[in-house]
């Protein structure tokens, strides 16, 4: 799971970005591709038993929650959400699609439905008819998540008591509770692993249906002391191993940045399989458990050059040294296949560099991936603190001229990520796109 994209600091060497409707009109253009673009999407996309679900934004600045058909792309529901004590620097929270039985789902996400001390309701659909199935009042939260057949919510989250609750998807009946706040970063039938935010964060792997700890590994134990989740943090899951990346934190008073790098875990048991502390990952990039792209940095805070790493064994398996990284003005741009790096100056020539062997290649006919939008612009939300970004689009460019490349074609797999063979995706102006190519379940750069 990727903690939703908060707007990164452009002091990383440019090596960072930040990044319903009525009626669908869905246009299929082909049996297996379709376009919704009467959604404004600005959170991540969850899937489950055919349906799409993401929170969108209105023209007035009100979120609300949409449902589609996972097929056609067609508007099934929409009704109004919001957060309550979600953080900025979290992004938009994600609707919850938890499978029920087979063929059948239900959407899980916050109503603006304010009660005496609660400030929202937390509430379970039909995923295919948008009927309530129950409700539970929230004072605050990160918002719902799936973990297996089950929803975790961390709840109370502003207050002293906060806790996760895992609930019966069906009934919203309380399974067990667990002290703190928790985010779920992997899970199966049986298990979840969760990060467990705290003083001294933990990832921690709990059977499902019983609550029962089996195994935790302290992060400091991967990276050192002086861990500080503030700047962020991703997983992906590679193989039998967890891959998790923490990014550094810069302290407002100290100027003192916190412990930051990527590590493995083993999922059996919490084994710690690589490190490599003091690297930070790039955007965009695969995901930390399937194409995990860095750059190391010294303790003088000089960044180095660029490494793909195996996310098996934390290898790298190429890199492009720091004495050819081209100076400022450039963005990262990977091709399909992520066997190239390229480094976009927008409506000029770029650079390009193989990632196996770190050699030179020529721009002509190369184009690469980038974000649509250097400098986003917050989202306008009414009733929100100021901060939330939409979920970053990228964008297609001929690296030999800067320029966009059109028409727009799929954004690749280490993008996408698959869902039951389904690649979902955002355009810039928040339509909502699939393409049905088989590709096996893997995760994109947001999990």
């Amino acid at each position: 799971m990727l903690r939703s994209l908060w707007k990164p600091s452009l002091a990383l060497a440019g090596t960072l970005a930040a990044t319903a409707c009525s009626g669908s009109d869905a246009a299929t253009t082909e049996s297996t591709t379709w376009h919704n673009t009467h959604v404004n999407a600005v959170s991540r996309m969850a899937v489950a038993a055919g349906v799409v679900a993401a929170t969108s934004m209105k023209p007035d600045g009100t979120l609300e929650t949409v449902a589609l058909g996972l097929r056609d792309g067609r508007r099934l529901w929409a009704q109004p959400a919001t957060m309550a004590g979600r953080l900025p620097g979290m992004g938009v929270s994600t609707p919850a699609v938890v499978e029920t039985s087979p063929g059948k789902a239900v959407v899980v996400a916050l109503d603006p439905v304010k009660k005496g001390r609660w400030n929202a309701t937390l509430t379970a659909r039909d995923a295919h008819s948008g009927a309530r199935k129950w409700s539970r009042p929230v004072h605050s939260t990160f918002g719902p998540q799936r973990c297996g057949p089950y929803v975790c919510l961390s709840e109370h989250t502003a207050l002293a008591k906060a806790r996760m609750v895992v609930l019966e998807p069906s009934t919203g009946k309380v399974l067990w509770r667990l002290p703190g706040i928790s985010e779920v970063e992997w899970y199966d039938r049986s298990r979840v692993l969760l990060l467990r935010l705290s003083a001294s964060p933990s990832v921690e792997s709990y059977e499902l249906k019983t609550g029962k700890l089996q195994w935790q590994q302290p992060i400091e134990q991967a990276l050192g002391p002086g861990i500080d989740m503030s700047g962020g943090w991703a997983f992906g899951a590679a193989g039998d191993d967890l891959v998790g990346y923490v990014a550094p934190y810069t302290h407002p008073q100290t100027r003192k940045v916190s412990t930051f790098g990527l590590f493995s875990v083993r999922i059996s048991d919490g084994t710690i399989n690589w490190m490599r502390p003091s690297v930070v990952r790039v955007y965009p990039s695969g995901n930390p458990g399937h194409a995990p792209v860095v750059r190391p940095v010294d303790p003088q805070g000089s960044y180095g050059g660029f490494a793909r790493l195996d996310p098996q064994s934390g290898r790298v398996v190429g890199q492009i040294p720091a004495a050819d990284v081209p100076g400022s003005g450039w963005w990262l741009a990977f091709p399909e296949r992520m066997d190239k790096l390229g480094f976009l100056t927008h409506n000029a020539k770029g650079t390009a560099f193989d990632l196996a062997s770190g050699g030179p290649v020529s721009v002509e006919e190369q184009r690469g991936w980038s974000f649509c939008v250097t400098d986003p612009k917050p989202l306008p939300l009414r009733g929100q603190p100021p901060g939330f970004y939409s979920t970053a689009a990228i964008c297609e460019y001929d690296l030999a001229t800067g320029k966009r490349v059109s028409p727009a074609a799929a954004p690749p797999l280490w993008f996408t990520g698959s869902q039951e063979g389904w690649r979902l995706w955002r355009d810039e102006k928040g339509a909502v796109h699939a393409v049905h190519d088989h590709t096996g379940t893997t995760p994109g750069m947001y999990g």
